[in-house]
């Protein structure tokens, strides 16, 4: 029921190898590299995992932990003179995870983040840990000063947007034991909401932050209202066949729908909207000359910006949950329809499958779910961030100081 695969890494003074499971992902090498700001550390697998960290004080510790992995690899080759990390202990932890332990030298920044197969490597498991910067400034005040600086910078913060599909009059899919989709997104939602809040250069806004309902076209218009950089709709459907599952992510298409699936879940989120008055507008404009003109004018840029984001955030997801579609689909969904923020609707799973229901239910896969859609909007801004952004004037530091 909680198969759950709770992130992690582990290095060991001591090797440890447990009895091989068949249905258990190994954990097989570890590497690390070093650079000026961070230490990476890279975890490869044999297969996906889904994992969890906290960090823990006096000491400074962090804490992994892998749900169904084992450790078949020694790590114990690793140079880990002269790093934040001091040791490294690992070992069995509840039902067939695993437990890594990093014992810190002081606090550190940690972002993570799971890769799929691809360029010939297969699955892997990515820390980087920066050390606070505090201690460099009182080491040398005068030359220093960019901590400073930084906390004070003129730039703005990214505006995420995160809206959970459905609510109030509108449950959205029901599971087959009563499980309502207006629920469980809600939670994910809120979820993401936090990690983006505790994040330097992000601020976020909820379309809803309790069980009441928003007309498709008022959703849009929020997230145009606080001039986001990205929306983000997050849902957890019920597909056609019950044999379907696994996560998806959506763009807004100005053609045809890209397949069957993005056909229904598209007519099905947009019908939605019957259930608000009658004189709420659906996206579909009743001056559709007029919606025309002005969606050519940006669209097409918006939707190829979309297409990237879609693909980072399905990247992140991939390690977590199983997918349902390797490629980001596309069809007319209306909440989409922002001619200038780049806008995904994400299905962290089919609610009517009884595996998906079961797991997008437990407070730990949706714990999980939230961290993967943060990762991959931090990845996607990390390389694209927006103009007058503090990530982007980050950048522009790290590019100077080079």
């Amino acid at each position: 029921m909680h198969r759950r695969h709770l992130l992690n890494l582990i290095l060991a003074s001591a090797a440890f190898a447990f009895p091989f499971c068949a249905s258990a992902t190994q954990i097989r090498n570890a590497r690390l590299w070093r650079s000026d700001d961070k230490l990476r550390l890279v975890f490869d697998l044999s297969g996906p995992v889904q994992y969890k960290t906290f960090s823990l004080s006096a000491p400074e510790r962090l804490i992994i932990d892998l749900s169904g992995a084992n450790l078949s690899g020694d790590f114990s080759q690793l140079a880990l003179s002269n790093t934040v990390i001091r040791a490294i202990r690992s070992g069995h932890f509840g039902q067939g995870d695993t437990r890594i332990v990093l014992d810190l030298s002081g606090p550190v920044q940690l972002n993570s983040f799971l890769l799929a197969p691809q360029d010939g490597q297969g699955h892997r498991l990515v820390l980087d840990l920066k050390t606070a910067a505090p201690l460099q400034i009182a080491a040398v005040p005068l030359e220093k000063t960019e901590p400073v600086t930084d906390k004070a910078h003129p730039k703005r913060d990214i505006i995420v947007v995160v809206d959970p599909g459905h609510g109030g009059k509108d449950p959205g899919a029901i599971g087959a034991k009563g499980e309502r989709e207006k629920d469980v997104v809600l939670s994910i939602a809120q979820l993401l909401a936090k990690r983006l809040k505790r994040e330097k250069g992000f601020d976020v806004k909820l379309v809803r932050n309790d069980d009441f309902f928003v007309p498709l076209r008022k959703r849009v218009e929020i997230a145009r209202k606080h001039k986001a950089d990205m929306f983000i709709s997050v849902h957890a459907d019920a597909a056609p066949r019950l044999t379907a599952s696994g996560a998806s992510v959506y763009c807004l298409s100005e053609g045809g729908a890209t397949s069957a699936t993005a056909r229904f879940m598209a007519q099905r989120e947009n019908g939605a909207d019957l259930l608000g008055a009658t004189s709420l507008l659906n996206l579909k404009d009743k001056d559709p000359m007029l919606a025309g003109v002005i969606l050519d004018m940006s669209m097409n840029a918006t939707i190829a910006a979309s297409l990237q984001l879609g693909s980072t955030v399905l990247g992140s997801l991939a390690g977590i949950t199983t997918l349902h579609q390797k490629r980001v689909e596309q069809a007319g969904f209306a909440v989409l329809k922002s001619p200038d923020v780049p806008s995904i609707l994400v299905e962290t799973g089919f609610i009517s499958n009884a595996r998906d229901s079961q797991r997008l239910v437990t407070a730990r896969h949706q714990q999980a779910v939230a961290d993967g859609l943060f990762e991959g909007l931090q990845r996607y801004f990390q390389k694209n961030p927006p103009v007058n952004s503090y990530l982007a004037w980050l950048n522009e530091q790290k590019q100077l100081s080079a």
